[in-house]
This record gives structure tokens, C-alpha cells and sequence, in this order.
């Protein structure tokens, strides 16, 4: 069996609004990844490559830590996938469907997981469901483009301004938890307890007074299998990190990130580490199940 390390292109950057987060996303998988002798790794910031792009890499494995419509929900994959490229996280069929906010929720109501009441809405028409509402993008992340209206005139406000149609949800006033997912296993759960009244941009990536509770009394246990089941159901792989609200009436679910952040502040690696997997390990195994799916790849675990 060689002793050649395994080559890894860490793809970072993308088009999307989350640009910046990903390159330190990159960054991060990458110096993880680095401090193994049995990988060798490039960083290449990506911004929309073709195809040939792509193939010329030349890697082993392609870990594409990249956040937001075209570089994780599906686009970026389709492109990987016709390269013949290896990669970590889900293919392009079901990083389209967990992007895209409403299918998501349909699935899920399939499943019998309760989601808030919710409509899609098109510009210049009215929205039925009565504030205080969350109205947000259908395809976006890191909270990008949400907005907690407490009445109808911002919720017109919000409409009024809007390019494209927007989902509107009911507003719950509860506890934000968090599940990560690892290869088939969920993670220990976290509660995220911003310091400031919504866990916006800024709380997730700039603050540093957002507090996360781990395994918090809040049903881990149901929420834990209820989003591994969203994560099978909607044919995800490698990864994936699942949010719920929690309140008195039960559980709601938010949405589901195929390819969440491994900044310093980002929830999943958070979890993996409070069950003994560190992030060089995270990565490793990350990579690892990826190359395990490649014929012709078959060098050992490091």
C-alpha cells in the first residue's frame, strides 16, 4: 500500500453572500487538516468555477467548505459531480432541496415534524399569517436577509422592498437549539443563548457574548433523531446541522445546512468536540467518508 499522503483541495470563497465566512470556514478545515502527515493540502478560493476547473485540481478529495445558494445548495456540486471530483458533504440533488427552505419544510411535514406555520410569498401580494412573523429568504443563510416583524407595517415594509418571494413564518418565542450530524450519528445538542435579543449575523460570527448550553434539558433526545431522520430522508451525507426553536407547545423546526461553518464560533465543530472529536479528527473523518465513496480510492484511515 503507498505511503503517499492523500492530496485534499479545501475550496473556499464561492459567490455567495457568505464569502467571507467560508474562506474562514477554508482556512480553518484546511490547518486542521495540515496538522495530519497524511494529508497534503491546497487552499484555492473559488469564486464560480467551470467544470474544468474543477477537474484539474487533481486532488483525492475535494472539501468544498463553501456557504450559501451556489456553493451549497447545489450548483457547486452539480459542477463537482460532472468533474468526477470526490467530495465531502452531500451531492447536488439533496444540497438543492435542504437550501431551499420550503422543500425542506414539506419534507419534513411528511415526516410528521412540526414546523412553524408558514406561507410563501410573492412580491405584491399580501401575506395571510398574522405577526409577529420571521420573513426570510428561501434560499440564504447565516440569517442573511431576515427580518422579525412585530406588526403588519413592517411586515408590509419588508414585502414592499422584496425582489424575489420571501417565506414568512410564524415568529416563536422560545429556545434556539442546535443539531450537528456526523457521518449517521447526531451530535450532543447545544442551546445558543445570544447576548442580544435575535441570533443574527453578527451573534454567530463577530460577538462574543453568545452563550451555548450543552445537552440542555430541552427533548435532545427526540430532537436528535428527528433530525437525523430529516437528514436521511432528504438523502444528505457526510455532515449536516439541523436548528429547532423550542417553546412550551413542543418543538419546531428552522432548517437544515449541509455544509455548516467551521469558524471558531461554528456550532458543529462545538459539538464534535465536546464528544472527543477535535477538529483535525472532524475533518479527517469528513474526508475520509468522501474517499471511501471513490472507486480506486482505498488508502487507509489515518
Amino acid at each position: 500500500m503507498s505511503d503517499a499522503p492523500i492530496t485534499v483541495a479545501v475550496l473556499m470563497g464561492g459567490p455567495d453572500a457568505e464569502r467571507d465566512v467560508s474562506i474562514d470556514s477554508g482556512g480553518a478545515v484546511a490547518a486542521a487538516l495540515a496538522s495530519c502527515s497524511s494529508y497534503a493540502v491546497t487552499q484555492v478560493i473559488i469564486d464560480r468555477p467551470k467544470v474544468e476547473d474543477l477537474a484539474a485540481l487533481g486532488a483525492d478529495v475535494v472539501f468544498p467548505a463553501l456557504h450559501g445558494p451556489f456553493g451549497e445548495g447545489g450548483p457547486l456540486q452539480q459542477r463537482l459531480e460532472a468533474a468526477g471530483c470526490c467530495f465531502v458533504g452531500s451531492g447536488q440533488d439533496a444540497a438543492r432541496s435542504a437550501m431551499d427552505k420550503v422543500c425542506t419544510k414539506e419534507r419534513a411535514e411528511e415526516l410528521g415534524i412540526a414546523t412553524p406555520p408558514w406561507q410563501v410569498v410573492a412580491p405584491g401580494t399580501r401575506c395571510d399569517l398574522s405577526p409577529p412573523l420571521v420573513l426570510k429568504p428561501i434560499e440564504e443563510g447565516s440569517s442573511y436577509g431576515v427580518h422579525i416583524c412585530q406588526d403588519a407595517a413592517a411586515v408590509e415594509d419588508v414585502l414592499a422592498a422584496a425582489q424575489s418571494p420571501i417565506l414568512a413564518e410564524q415568529f416563536v418565542a422560545g429556545g434556539e437549539l442546535t443539531i450537528g450530524i456526523v457521518g449517521d450519528r447526531p451530535l450532543a445538542a447545544i442551546e445558543i443563548v445570544p447576548g442580544v435579543d435575535f441570533y443574527d449575523f453578527d451573534a454567530k460570527y463577530r460577538r462574543d457574548d453568545t452563550r451555548y448550553l450543552m445537552n440542555p434539558p430541552r427533548q435532545t433526545a427526540e430532537l436528535a433523531r428527528w433530525s437525523l431522520e430529516l437528514h436521511e430522508a432528504l438523502g444528505c451525507r457526510d455532515l449536516s446541522r439541523v436548528d429547532w426553536m423550542v417553546d412550551d407547545r413542543g418543538s419546531w423546526l428552522l432548517e437544515i445546512n449541509t455544509m455548516p461553518g467551521f469558524t471558531s464560533h461554528s456550532l458543529l465543530p462545538m459539538a464534535a468536540a465536546h464528544g472527543g472529536l477535535d477538529m483535525p479528527a472532524l475533518c479527517s473523518q469528513l474526508v475520509m467518508a468522501a474517499l471511501a465513496r471513490s472507486t480506486g480510492h482505498c488508502k487507509s484511515s489515518p
